[in-house]
C-alpha cells in the first residue's frame, strides 16, 4: 500500500514509518520539522519505497495514498505551547485537510489523539467511556481540546462523508528518537541521570504516570490501522503506573548516577493520575504492551548516551 504519515520525521512516527517499510509499503513520510528531526529518518533515506516531503498540514495537500496516519502536532508542553494559536491549527485545520485527502482518494485515516483529551480526569484509571476534565482556557488547552476536536472532526466526516476512520488515544510514550529537548519526564531524568545533574521532579513526586515503550504503541497503532471492524477511540498505552518519584529513583538506578532529586512546583493544570484501562484494546486488537519498563529505560538511557557523546 501506499501510506502516509504525517509526522512521519517525529520521534513516534519514524519508529512508524520503519515498521511500515519493513512490512513492504510504500511510504511518504511528511514532516514541516518543527519538532521533527532528519536524524529520526536519515537511515532510511536510501530505501527507495520511502519518500520525504516537507509540508505543513495546516496547508492543503495533494496526494494519492490508501492509508494515512495523522500524527503531525508537537506533543509536549514545552513545543506546543510555544506558540499555542499554530498548535490549534495544526490540530484543526490539519486535521480537516487530512480528511478532506481521505474523503477524496477514499483513504482510511488514523487519528493519533491522546490521553490528554481525559484532561485531569476525576476518573481513574480512564477507559474510553470517560468524557474528560480538561480546562478549555488553561496553558495545555492548545494540545488538549485541539485533539478533542480533531476527534470531533474524524466522528464527523464519518458520520456525514462516509469516511473510513480510525482513532486512537496515546498515553506516555518513551523510547529512542525522543527529543532531548521535549521537557518530558523521561528524556529530562535521562538526561540529568546521565549528567549527574539534580533530578527535577515537579510537585511532591506523588503524581502517577504509565509509560509504554514507543516499539509497543506502534504494533498497537498498525493493528488497529488494520482492524475491519472497529473504528475507535481506544487507549494505548501501558497500565502499569508508577509515581514520578518512583521513577526518577529507577532512572538514577539504570544510569548509576550520581543525581540528587529536587523538588520544584506542580505547572498549572498538569494531571495528577494518568493510567489506561486497555481491555478494549485487548479485546478488539488482540493488543498488550510487551517491553518490560527496565528493558525499555536502559534501550532509551542508551540511546541518549550515544546522542551525548556525539555532541
Amino acid at each position: 500500500m501506499r501510506v502516509l504519515v504525517t509526522g512521519g520525521a517525529g520521534f513516534i512516527g519514524s519508529h512508524l514509518c520503519e515498521r511500515l517499510l519493513d512490512g513492504g509499503h510504500d511510504v511518504i513520510c511528511l514532516d514541516n520539522f518543527f519538532t521533527g528531526s532528519k536524524d529520526n529518518i536519515i537511515h532510511l533515506m536510501d530505501n527507495h519505497r520511502f519518500e520525504l516531503v516537507r509540508h505543513d498540514i495546516v496547508e492543503p495537500i495533494l496526494l494519492e495514498v490508501d492509508r494515512i496516519y495523522n500524527l503531525a502536532c508537537p506533543a509536549s508542553p514545552v513545543h506546543y505551547q510555544y506558540n499555542p494559536v499554530k498548535t490549534v491549527k495544526t490540530s484543526v485545520m490539519g486535521t480537516i485537510n487530512m480528511l478532506g485527502l481521505a474523503k477524496r482518494v477514499k483513504a482510511r485515516i488514523l487519528q493519533a489523539s491522546t490521553s490528554e483529551v481525559y484532561g485531569d480526569p476525576q476518573v481513574h484509571p480512564q477507559s474510553e467511556s470517560y468524557w474528560g476534565n480538561v480546562n478549555p482556557i488553561g496553558i495545555r488547552s492548545c494540545y488538549d481540546e485541539g485533539k478533542r476536536v480533531a476527534e470531533t472532526l474524524m466522528m464527523d466526516y464519518h458520520r456525514q462523508n462516509g469516511v473510513d476512520i480510525r482513532i486512537i488515544r496515546i498515553f506516555n510514550t518513551y523510547g529512542p528518537r525522543m527529543a532531548e529537548n521535549d521537557g518530558r519526564v523521561v528524556s529530562n531524568f535521562i538526561l540529568q541521570a546521565l549528567r549527574n545533574e539534580d533530578i527535577t521532579v515537579y510537585g511532591n513526586g506523588s503524581q502517577t504516570r504509565s509509560f509504554c515503550y514507543v516499539s509497543d504503541l506502534v504494533e498497537g497503532m498498525i493493528r488497529m490501522m488494520e482492524c475491519e471492524d472497529f473504528i475507535g477511540p481506544v487507549n494505548l498505552g501501558n497500565p502499569v503506573e508508577n509515581t514520578i518519584l518512583e521513577f526518577a529513583e529507577k532512572i538514577i538506578t539504570i544510569t548509576k548516577s550520581r543525581s540528587k532529586i529536587v523538588f520544584n512546583p506542580l505547572p498549572q493544570d498538569d494531571p495528577k493520575q494518568r493510567r489506561p484501562i486497555i481491555d478494549l484494546a485487548g479485546e478488539k486488537l488482540g493488543w498488550n504492551p510487551q517491553v518490560a519498563l527496565n528493558d525499555g529505560l536502559l534501550a532509551t538511557a542508551d540511546y541518549f548516551k550515544k546522542r551525548i557523546n556525539q555532541v
